[in-house]
C-alpha cells in the first residue's frame, strides 16, 4: 500500500496589500513498494523540519529514488540538494533549467503504479500536481492549490500566468481529490457536496 507522510508544512505569508513576505512550500515523501519519491523538496528554511521527519520516519534523504517538482519556483525546490541520487522530474514549459532534471511532457506521466504527474498549469506554465491512489485520492497539489481556502472559495492561486486555466486545473484536482495536499499548507479533505 503506498503510503504520504509530511515532511514539513509549509506556509504563505502575506502583506496587507497582498505581498507575499514569506514562502515556503509543503514537502511530502510517497513510499510506494519499494519507491521513496519526494515531491517538492522546499526551501532551506524548513530544511531542519524535512531532516527531523525523515529521522521520525526512519528513512534516509540519501534512499530517496526519485523527486518531483510541481514547478521550478525556488520555494518549492530549494533543498533539491539533499536528494543528489534521485532522479528529478518536472513538467516542461519552465523557463528556469533545473540541472539534470527530466522534463515530461504531455498531460499524464505515471512515476509508477498509483502515483501519476498530471499537468494542472496556470500558476504557471510548468505546474503539476501529483495523484496519489492510496487508501484515499491523494493530490499534491504544489501551487495549483497553494492554500485550502482557494478550494473552498473558488479562487485561483493569486500568482498565476493564466487565471482561467489555473482555475479549472483546480477543478481537475477537486474533482479527483478526497484529499488535498496544498502547496503552502497542511492536508484537506475535500467536501463531498463538492466534488
Amino acid at each position: 500500500m503506498i503510503q504520504l507522510d509530511i515532511l514539513a508544512v509549509g506556509n504563505l505569508v502575506r502583506d496587507d496589500e497582498g505581498r507575499i513576505l514569506e514562502a515556503n512550500s509543503t514537502s511530502v515523501l510517497i513510499r510506494a513498494e519499494g519507491r521513496l519519491i519526494v515531491v517538492d523538496p522546499s526551501t532551506k528554511y524548513m530544511r531542519p523540519a524535512v531532516k527531523t521527519s525523515f529521522k521520525q520516519i526512519g528513512v534516509f534523504p540519501k534512499d530517496v529514488d526519485t523527486v518531483i517538482l510541481t514547478h521550478a519556483h525556488r520555494d518549492h525546490t530549494e533543498n533539491l540538494d539533499l536528494y543528489k541520487g534521485a532522479k528529478v522530474y518536472i513538467h516542461s514549459g519552465s523557463d528556469t533549467e533545473v540541472p539534470g532534471a527530466t522534463v515530461i511532457d504531455g498531460d499524464e506521466f505515471e512515476v509508477c503504479p498509483g502515483v501519476r504527474m498530471v499537468h494542472t498549469p496556470g500558476h504557471c506554465p510548468e505546474e503539476c500536481s501529483v495523484f496519489v491512489e492510496a487508501d484515499r485520492r491523494y493530490v499534491i497539489a504544489g501551487d495549483t492549490v497553494p492554500l485550502a481556502d482557494n478550494i473552498r472559495r473558488g479562487v485561483p492561486p493569486a500568482v498565476n500566468t493564466d487565471p482561467g486555466l489555473a482555475r479549472r486545473s483546480m477543478e481537475a484536482v477537486r474533482r479527483y481529490a478526497d484529499v488535498i495536499v496544498p502547496g503552502h499548507g497542511l492536508p484537506f479533505l475535500v467536501e463531498r457536496s463538492r466534488r
